[in-house]
């Protein structure tokens, strides 16, 4: 396993000091190129509590400047970013503005021809983590086929990726398409929101893709080789840039039988079991209504790793090839959904190759064909 060094703070607050001082601007904020074409439409909003713009939320900001928002659709956590990952999303009513929101998660995550009915145009602004298994790109693909169905242009509102500087990982194999895997696209995908939005209708990953009219709102002096924090946790279990940086290597964990620290105040910055001893750290997973209602090892005093200051970004193997070999020579059970784990990494090939002892660098071997062809597929769609 790759040693564990800490991350330095004053690294991360120079890399935001570098892109306050070069400017950046989200594409929520360059107004002058969406707001013509909001004049005199019934507007749709795909939004969270990520789309701020100006400190405002982009609802309330749109509001303000008299355009006319019908409803709100919400992504898995809702509209406010408070529900924890798989709930269902109940339809309601904000209380601040009064619109009906209408829930992309549960049992409906494609809008609905109904949902559209009094709906002119939509915005899409919603902050992505840059891995294909978090869920936001996954609405953006049925947002996108749902538009281009009912013939309604779609605005896309880009923000950064902060996984941006890494395409790596096994590109997603078509049998394991599901909503944590839409697209055959690598783990991480190193692209923003509005170029997986143009790769999708591009490649035509959509059914009517050519009949969609897409609008993307690219970023002003954004670059993917530098760090971004991001101001608004993406999501419960998603607090802060570390927990955010370790997602990709961590969420395979979701698929076997460790705790990656959900029910805890560090998800995702920590590893831990209650019968293999991964380390000295303890820590006991509690229900959280808000981000972990029923955490795996719930109430058990696990052992494992405090990764809180850990240096490990990008898609790390190291974690998991250690833990199955623990898992391994403990004779205890490690992958316990394979399915799910599969689905997660996009084949089964990963898993199968654990299992089999290959070691690191020849399973990241087997994805350089496929990872190159991708870097290639993506050449045209991107802006930055």
């Amino acid at each position: 396993m790759k040693k564990l060094m800490p991350k330095t703070a004053l690294w991360v607050l120079l890399a935001m000091m570098t892109f306050a001082a070069q400017g950046l601007t989200l594409g929520a904020a360059r107004t002058d190129l969406y707001l013509p074409l909001l004049k005199n439409k019934r507007v749709g909003m795909i939004v969270n509590q990520t789309s701020m713009v100006n400190q405002m939320h982009l609802v309330d900001y749109l509001l303000a400047k008299k355009v006319d928002i019908r409803k709100v659709m919400a992504p898995e956590h809702g509209f406010r970013g408070d529900a924890g990952a798989g709930e269902t999303i109940a339809d309601g009513h904000d209380e601040k503005t009064g619109l009906p929101i209408l829930s992309l998660y549960g049992k409906t995550k494609k809008p609905t021809p109904a949902m559209l009915q009094d709906i002119d145009i939509l915005i899409f602004d919603i902050q992505d983590v840059g891995a294909r298994f978090y869920t936001y790109i996954s609405t953006l693909h049925l947002v996108m086929e749902a538009a281009a169905e009912q013939g309604i242009p779609l605005i896309v509102l880009d923000r950064p990726n902060p996984n941006g500087r890494f395409v790596d990982g096994p590109v997603r194999e078509e049998a394991f398409a599901s909503f944590v895997g839409m697209d055959p696209i690598p783990l991480l995908h190193g692209m923003t929101m509005a170029e997986l939005a143009q790769m999708i209708k591009g490649e035509n990953w959509i059914s009517h893709a050519a009949a969609l009219s897409l609008h993307v709102v690219k970023m002003a002096n954004y670059r993917k080789d530098q760090l971004y924090s991001l101001p608004v946790p993406p999501s419960p279990n998603l607090p802060n840039d570390q927990a955010i940086a370790l997602y990709p290597s961590l969420c395979l964990f979701e698929g076997t039988t460790v705790s990656v620290g959900r029910g805890t105040p560090y998800p995702f910055q920590v590893l831990g079991h209650d019968k293999v001893k991964l380390g000295e750290f303890q820590f006991s997973p509690q229900s959280l209504p808000n981000s972990a209602p029923y955490p795996k090892l719930e109430g058990k005093v696990l052992f494992g790793m405090d990764l809180r200051h850990a240096s490990l970004e990008g898609f790390d193997l190291s974690l998991l090839l250690s833990t199955y070999e623990q898992f391994k020579r403990a004779d205890e059970s490690f992958i316990d959904r394979p399915a799910f784990f599969d689905k997660l990494a996009g084949t089964d090939q990963l898993r199968r190759d654990l299992e089999a002892g290959k070691s690191e660098a020849d399973i990241r071997q087997q994805w350089q064909p496929a990872l190159t062809r991708f870097k290639q597929q993506r050449r045209p769609y991107l802006l930055y």
